[in-house]
């Protein structure tokens, strides 16, 4: 579930709304702090979760369901049997990479150098195959856009979790863990953002993508909707310094793309975890809290 359905997100800020350009606004933000966020993001989207009388319930549900995916759940889906240590190694060097394209000699070294046992690519890739069919792991497909110039764009998939919870169950965190690591914490808000951003999408018959090219220009989320609209999205915890970074990268993006070829971005927004308000900048960048969010 998304923030929205969940009832954590006051839906101030419509998409439906801004791909119909209506874009210059400024609403009150809700207070969510960034440990607020950290529970979230510990808690995950589950509608179990939601029915727990207790926080420390809630917290509870996450994790018995990375155990039963590690344990039963990878196993059940083609009747292969899988052992819950190797699916755990993996899960947690998939969740040190979330939000990037490492490969799978990536992950295999990243295994080798920090567990005991070595797996194989082709390990790998299976085990991957399998965490897809029951909806553990969801990649998010690369945007090849049109561009002015000759920049090779990078087609590997970025890697995510459908929720974060399973990443923070995977690496064994807590809420203070992440307010104590802001790095983690940044990359682990990355994928609940993704998460949010695909049930949006999907609600407007749309999708999210990624973007980065050779010469490392990156966009987080790309929500595309049937007959060519698109919205640029970077997601940044906040900070002044954090947003401007991330308005900077979109102008950069959107400058390259060839409007004689396709559409101009509907929208250029700076997705963030905690803010007192929704607003547009001067440079026609918006600045959104994820509390703000609806389709």
């Amino acid at each position: 579930m998304s923030l929205f359905e969940s009832g954590e997100s006051e839906g101030t800020v419509s998409f439906t709304e801004l791909f119909d350009d209506k874009t210059d606004f400024a609403v009150k933000s809700p207070h969510h702090t960034l440990e607020n966020i950290a529970f979230l993001m510990c808690r995950g989207g589950w509608p179990g979760a939601l029915r727990k009388k207790s926080d420390a319930a809630a917290l509870l549900v996450a994790t018995e369901y990375y155990e039963a995916v590690t344990h039963t759940d990878i196993s059940k889906i083609d009747d292969i049997h899988r052992d819950a240590a190797r699916v755990k190694r993996l899960m947690r060097s998939f969740a040190r990479h979330q939000g990037t394209q490492a490969s799978l000699a990536t992950l295999a070294a990243d295994i080798s150098a920090n567990e005991a046992e070595k797996l194989s690519e082709n390990t790998i890739m299976e085990y991957l195959g399998a965490l897809k069919k029951i909806f553990v792991v969801e990649d998010s497909l690369a945007w090849n856009p049109n561009l002015r110039s000759k920049t090779a764009v990078r087609s590997s998939d970025t890697h995510y979790f459908v929720d974060p919870s399973i990443a923070v169950a995977a690496l064994e965190l807590g809420t203070g863990d992440l307010i104590g690591d802001l790095e983690t914490m940044g990359l682990i808000f990355e994928t609940m953002a993704i998460r949010d951003l695909r049930c949006y999408a999907d609600a407007l018959s749309g999708c999210v993508y990624h973007y980065r090219d050779k010469n490392g220009l990156e966009c987080d989320a790309v929500m595309h909707l049937r007959g060519g609209h698109y919205g640029l999205i970077e997601v940044k915890l906040g900070g002044e310094t954090r947003i401007e970074e991330g308005a900077q990268t979109l102008k950069r993006l959107a400058g390259k793309i060839d409007t004689t070829k396709m559409k101009e971005p509907s929208f250029l927004m700076v997705l963030t975890a905690v803010g007192q308000f929704a607003y547009t900048r001067k440079d026609g960048v918006i600045v959104v809290p994820i509390g703000c969010l609806k389709p």
